[in-house]
C-alpha cells in the first residue's frame, strides 16, 4: 500500500478508496504540475498561421492584378455614348440689346429777349402748341419812348442831310465859276484853292449825315425787334415741357427762363454700341424700342445718326436711333434697351455655350465624325450665356459633343445617342 502511495505522488496522483468497493482509486494531485507540452504546438499553429496568411494576402494581390488588367482592358475596349448638338450658322444679321434712353428730337429753352413785364401767360406745364403760337405777350412803356426817340433822331439827321447837301450843291457851283476867274486871272489863286477845299468838306459832310442816317435806322430796326420779342411765339411743334414765368413776372433779356419746348413726335433714341458690333452700325439699320412699362408693346425705328468715332475710354460708339412716336406714348429721359439688327461683316457659327471646353491648351470643341473624336480649337466671339458664337475651328453642320468627359483625347471612339 505504501508502494502504491509513493508511486502516485511520484506520478502526481492521489489514492482515494471507492467506499462501494473498498478499492483504492488514483486521483490527480493539484499540487503536482504537470509537464510542459504545449508551448511547441502553440509556436507551430503561429507559424502555419503566418504562412497561410502570406498565401491569402499573394492569391488575393494577384487577384487584384487579375481585376485591374481586366478592368483597364474593358476600359480601353469600351466606347462611351454620348450627346451632340449640330453647329448652326448665325446668319446674315447680329442682333444686339443695348441700353439706351430716349430723347425729344427737338427741344429749346426760351428766354426772354426783350426786359418787361408778363403782361399775359398763354401755356402751360404739357400744354401742345404749333410753331408761330402765342405763348406770352411781355409790356415795356420805356421801349415805346426808345423807338420814338430814335425816329425823332433819324428825322434831325434826315434834315441835317437835306442842309449839308444843299452847302454841298453851293460849294460846287462857286467852285465851278471861281476856277474859271482864276484861270482868266480875274481871282486869286488862294480863292480858286479855297473854293476848290470847300467843295471837298461839304461832299464829306453830305457822307457823314448819310451815315448818321444809316445808323440810325439800324438802331430803329433793333428797337422795333425788340418790341416784336413782346410777343413769345414757339419755335416749332412741341409740348411744353416747363413754365418759370407767371403774369406779371419781370423779366430780363437774355438770362429770364421763361419755357422748355420739346418736339417728340418723333424720340431720339441714343445708344453706346461696343466695338464688337460698331463696325457693321449704319444709319439705315432697323431697330426695335423696348419699355419695361409697356410690355405689349415694340417701338419699331431706324439708325439715323452715328458719332464715327469711338469713345476713347469705353470703347463704344454712340449712336442714335429715330422712333416714330405719334401717339405720344414715348416720353422724353424714359430708360429703355434697343435691339439692333446689325448686318454681318464676317461669317460665323452658333453652338452650345456646354460644348466647350476650356484647359492647358486653350477653348476647343470636340467634333464627332464618323464615331471618331477630333479636338478643334475655337475662337470665341461672343457669349450669349447658353450659346456661344464662334469665329474659327468648326462650320455648319458639325456635330460637336455636349458636355464632353476630361477623358477625351484626339481619335477617341464614341456612340452618338440618338434622341
Amino acid at each position: 500500500m505504501t508502494k502504491v502511495r509513493e508511486r502516485a505522488e511520484v506520478d502526481g496522483v492521489q489514492d482515494r478508496r471507492d467506499p462501494e468497493t473498498d478499492r483504492v482509486v488514483a486521483l490527480p494531485n493539484p499540487a503536482r504540475k504537470p509537464r510542459r507540452y504545449g508551448g511547441a504546438l502553440l509556436g507551430a499553429g503561429a507559424l502555419l498561421l503566418l504562412i497561410g496568411g502570406l498565401g491569402i494576402g499573394g492569391w488575393r494581390h494577384h487577384q487584384a492584378e487579375l481585376d485591374a488588367a481586366a478592368t483597364a482592358q474593358r476600359i480601353k475596349n469600351f466606347v462611351p455614348e454620348v450627346r451632340v448638338a449640330a453647329v448652326r450658322d448665325s446668319g446674315s444679321k447680329i442682333t444686339v440689346s443695348l441700353p439706351a434712353t430716349t430723347t425729344a428730337f427737338e427741344a429749346a429753352n426760351i428766354f426772354a429777349r426783350t426786359s418787361g413785364y408778363i403782361e399775359k401767360r398763354y401755356v402751360d406745364i404739357g400744354d401742345r402748341v404749333k410753331a408761330g403760337d402765342l405763348l406770352a405777350d411781355i409790356t415795356a412803356p420805356e421801349l415805346d419812348h426808345q423807338i420814338a426817340q430814335a425816329k425823332a433822331t433819324l428825322a434831325q439827321n434826315e434834315a441835317t442831310l437835306q442842309q449839308t447837301q444843299a452847302s454841298r450843291d453851293l460849294a460846287d457851283v462857286t467852285n465851278t465859276r471861281d476856277s474859271k476867274l482864276v484861270t482868266q486871272g480875274w481871282l486869286t489863286l488862294q480863292q480858286g484853292d479855297n473854293d476848290r477845299l470847300t467843295l471837298k468838306a461839304q461832299q464829306a459832310a453830305v457822307g457823314v449825315a448819310q451815315s448818321n442816317i444809316a445808323a440810325q435806322e439800324a438802331q430803329i430796326r433793333v428797337l422795333e425787334q425788340e418790341k416784336t420779342y413782346q410777343r413769345v411765339v414757339a419755335p416749332f411743334d412741341g409740348v411744353i415741357t416747363q413754365r418759370n414765368i407767371d403774369n406779371g413776372s419781370l423779366v430780363q433779356s437774355q438770362s429770364t427762363f421763361m419755357f422748355t419746348l420739346m418736339h417728340y413726335d418723333v424720340m431720339r433714341t441714343q445708344l453706346y454700341v461696343p466695338q464688337d458690333a460698331a463696325f457693321g452700325i449704319a444709319p439705315g439699320v432697323d431697330a426695335v424700342v423696348h419699355v419695361p412699362e409697356i410690355p405689349n408693346r415694340t417701338f419699331p425705328g431706324t439708325v439715323t445718326r452715328i458719332a464715327s468715332a469711338l469713345q476713347p475710354g469705353s470703347r463704344t460708339l454712340l449712336t442714335e436711333v429715330d422712333v416714330p412716336n405719334p401717339d405720344g406714348a414715348l416720353s422724353p429721359g424714359i430708360y429703355c434697351t434697343v435691339e439692333l439688327f446689325i448686318p454681318r461683316k464676317t461669317p460665323s457659327m452658333i453652338i452650345p455655350a456646354d460644348a466647350v471646353v476650356f484647359d492647358e491648351n486653350g477653348q476647343h470643341v470636340a467634333v464627332v465624325e464618323n464615331g471618331t473624336v477630333h479636338l478643334q480649337k475655337i475662337v470665341v466671339a461672343r457669349d450669349f450665356g447658353t450659346q456661344v458664337e464662334v469665329h474659327d475651328g468648326v462650320k455648319p453642320g458639325d456635330q460637336v459633343i455636349l458636355n464632353p468627359m476630361v477623358n477625351l483625347t484626339e481619335g477617341s471612339k464614341v456612340v452618338v445617342r440618338k434622341t
